[in-house]
């Protein structure tokens, strides 16, 4: 190798040997991503928990017909669902019973303060229905014991009517 070209491999080796060590002390952001499906009489999604056992998710299905929210979260020691929720929404938009509701839902992360004996999943999940003009935002409990439990209410948050904003002018 000519003299000329030694000085630039030294600096492309300390350039490679200064990136390694930048990337492995730089901090690490884990990415994650919610997945929804739906069809015309249910949609289902997949929200966190933020256990301390991984990245743990617990999967929603919200029944068009019923109005009923449903979920459960898999046991990753046993490959099995172990967790169970339920909420009947329906009530909370207060639907008329001779109405056809349109809901969506979506997913989201709210990194709740942990007090008391059942922690609350850092997931939330967040429904709207058109009918009705309101968004609500729901919680739900999560340990990380790998009993079975009875099926477990999901949490109503907080409500806002999205027809009756206006703007600040």
């Amino acid at each position: 190798m000519p003299r000329q070209q030694q000085p630039m491999l030294v600096w492309l080796i300390i350039g490679l040997v200064g990136g390694m060590t930048v990337s492995q002390i730089w901090p690490h952001n884990t990415m994650q991503a919610a997945t929804s499906d739906r069809s015309e009489t249910f949609a289902m999604v997949t929200s966190s928990t933020g256990s301390d056992l991984g990245a743990l998710e617990s999967v929603f299905v919200l029944d068009f017909l019923t109005g009923r929210l449903v979920g459960s979260t898999m046991n990753p020691k046993t490959g099995r669902f172990h967790r169970f929720y339920i909420r009947d929404i329906g009530a909370d938009f207060r639907v008329q019973p001779n109405t056809k509701p349109q809901y969506t839902i979506a997913t989201g992360i709210m990194p709740f303060s942990h007090a008391g004996k059942t922690e609350a999943a850092n997931g939330i999940i967040y429904i709207s229905e058109l009918t009705s003009g309101k968004v609500a935002a729901y919680g739900y409990p999560f340990s990380a014991s790998d009993k079975i439990l009875p099926a477990m209410p999901i949490a109503l948050l907080d409500v806002f009517a999205f027809r009756e904003i206006t703007s600040g002018k």
